[in-house]
């Protein structure tokens, strides 16, 4: 049985993920999803280990660098030109494959729940590698002006879950703006 990998993004109508290498809300915040992606991506299910998130060099530098890294979670990087981790960046992987692989291998007695956390190539081979994927959306119900976008979430791939313990099920609002979260798994 490999490891469940997780994925968690906020997404507009259009699949839309961001603009300017902000999110497309920029500079509205939304707090309370804000609270929800640090408790699903720190929280680990085994007492003592921490939580890996996976990313890609331009989401790490659109992360405002006071909150670099993100706390609590094991932090890798992927990128195929930077030759070392970036100032903060607990971990450089050039590639998807090489991060998971690193993460089953020296990070092995460390690493509990591995969580992608953008940008578009990397949720591409998320969504597309093999064995058990979670996918949390937040399904922002307001259409902002977007330059990057999620993969489509393929029904015969992603079957959405009726609830997913720690996740709300109602309707979300914060600054006029409406969410919903939403919780796929792939179909095996």
């Amino acid at each position: 049985m490999g490891r469940v990998l997780h994925g968690i993004v906020a997404v507009c109508p259009d699949l839309g993920i961001g603009k300017n290498g902000n999110l497309p809300w920029h500079p509205v915040r939304l707090n309370n999803e804000f609270k929800h992606f640090r408790k699903m991506t720190s929280t680990p299910s085994v007492e003592g280990k921490h939580n890996v998130v996976i990313m890609g060099r331009k989401t790490w530098f659109s992360i405002p660098e006071k909150n670099r890294p993100l706390n609590n979670r094991i932090n890798i990087v992927l990128s195929r030109e930077l030759k070392a981790p970036p100032a903060g960046a607990h971990y450089l992987a050039a590639d998807f494959r090489s991060a998971l692989k690193l993460v089953d291998t020296e990070l092995a007695e460390k690493a509990d729940q591995v969580w992608v956390i953008g940008g578009n190539s990397v949720y591409q081979e998320f969504m597309g590698s093999p064995g058990t994927r979670r996918l949390f959306v937040t399904r922002i119900l307001k259409q902002f002006e977007c330059d990057t976008f999620l993969p489509e979430i393929s029904p015969d791939k992603y079957r959405l879950l009726p609830e997913f313990p720690g996740v709300p099920r109602d309707l979300q609002e914060e600054n006029g703006i409406q969410y919903r979260f939403e919780v796929y798994e792939s179909i095996e």
